[in-house]
């Protein structure tokens, strides 16, 4: 056999010599022997890459507390109907956008408005009769001053003329003295002594009358002073005027908060995040219907484990990575730490009649907010944080 192989070979030198089969043998032993070194390399590498990954988080656990299971939270407002009524008009659409003070839901006001009108009228009528009354007391004022002001003149008048009248009757009792003494001595005639007695006597008649006029005049003074107390009469009339328009104007109050409810505003910029009634529709008072929350004002609520609550402090660095936007960057600090455990919220109580006791650990809710929100956030979004409690 090697001798035809030898012939062959000197027949074509180019054709391959035959390996022997011992040869052949050690040729794969070579191949998985070089093998082995890049084996080793490969095991050294995952070796080396799990122990870093190791240090790594053993790291992160000393300097970070994370949290997988946090949502993103708001104050969700329910706007309610404050009366009964009738859906007019529904401005607002889930998904919009609103700013504070914009009408999201009007209900028909027709009558309350209608009842503000009636009261506002029966105000200007309390309002008209206190100008009537304010009138008719400036009237009975001006003549009652001025009757008085007569009557007091007329009362001067008459008392001035009797003071003159005094003298002139004085004069003549004097006059018909001298003339009672002349006429006993025969000077003068009994004429000119009943001259001077029927003097006197007119005098006398005189001053009897003007005494009945001066009395006269006092009495139509008090009557002119007693014109007075009807002002007083007019201004009771004009006190009673204004609890009454109080009361009015407390009801006018009340209706046009009335007329108000019957059109509800957003409190806030909001987004519209749910409606529950259409127009044409009838609500009752206290009735939802809709709710909504200002996208501005959004935080982070993880539940911490009792256990990490030491670590934490208010206004530590936090990163909070949003599932839905994975290659954002949203950053926030700790705003606020519970102070009672999520489980003292629950609607089932936990007792334990039976005696056995198993210790869970209890979460306390904490409070993040947002440094950096490139995007808005919906509440209820899952998100991770990481606090660094360095």
């Amino acid at each position: 056999m090697a001798q035809v192989l030898q012939a062959k070979m000197k027949a074509d030198p180019a054709a391959e010599a035959p390996i022997e089969p011992a040869v052949a043998a050690t040729v794969p032993v070579r191949r998985r022997g070089n093998l082995r070194p890049l084996r080793f390399l490969v095991m050294a590498l995952v070796l080396l890459g799990g122990i870093a990954y190791g240090a790594y988080q053993v790291y992160l656990r000393m300097t970070h507390v994370s949290e997988y299971d946090a949502r993103v939270t708001a104050d969700i407002v329910t706007m309610s109907s404050r009366v009964d009524g009738w859906v007019v008009e529904m401005p607002a659409l889930e998904g919009m956008t609103v700013e504070a003070g914009q009408v999201v839901v009007r209900i028909d006001d027709r009558i309350a408005r209608l009842k503000a009108e009636a009261v506002q009228a029966q105000i200007q009528a309390v309002q008209a009769e206190r100008v009537r009354l304010l009138a008719e007391r400036r009237l009975a004022e001006n003549q009652a001053t001025a009757k008085a002001k007569t009557r007091v003149s007329g009362v001067q008048m008459t008392t001035a003329a009797r003071a003159a009248l005094d003298s002139d009757i004085l004069l003549a009792r004097l006059e018909l003295e001298r003339s009672r003494a002349l006429s006993q001595k025969g000077v003068i005639t009994d004429k000119q002594l009943e001259t001077a007695q029927a003097n006197v006597q007119r005098l006398e008649n005189q001053r009897r009358r003007l005494d009945a006029e001066r009395q006269q005049a006092e009495g139509t003074l008090g009557e002119a002073m007693a014109e007075r107390d009807r002002l007083e009469v007019i201004d009771g009339e004009i006190a009673a005027l204004e609890p009454a328009e109080a009361a009015l104007r407390a009801q006018l109050g009340q209706l046009e908060v009335e007329v108000g409810d019957r059109t509800l505003r957003s409190p806030v910029p909001a987004i519209i995040d749910r409606v529950f009634v259409e127009p044409g529709e009838y609500v009752l008072a206290g009735q939802r219907i809709l709710m909504l929350h200002n996208p501005k004002e959004v935080w982070v609520e993880a539940n911490i484990k009792e256990t990490q609550l030491r670590k934490l402090k208010v206004g530590q660095e936090v990163h909070v990575a949003v599932d839905a936007f994975p290659d954002d960057r949203f950053m926030g600090v700790v705003a606020r730490i519970g102070s009672v455990a999520t489980s003292r919220f629950a609607l089932l109580p936990t007792p334990n009649p039976s005696g056995n006791f198993t210790k869970i650990t209890q979460r306390v809710p904490v409070k993040i907010t947002f440094t950096e929100m490139p995007k808005p956030l919906s509440p209820g979004m899952m998100v991770e944080v990481d606090i660094d409690i360095r």
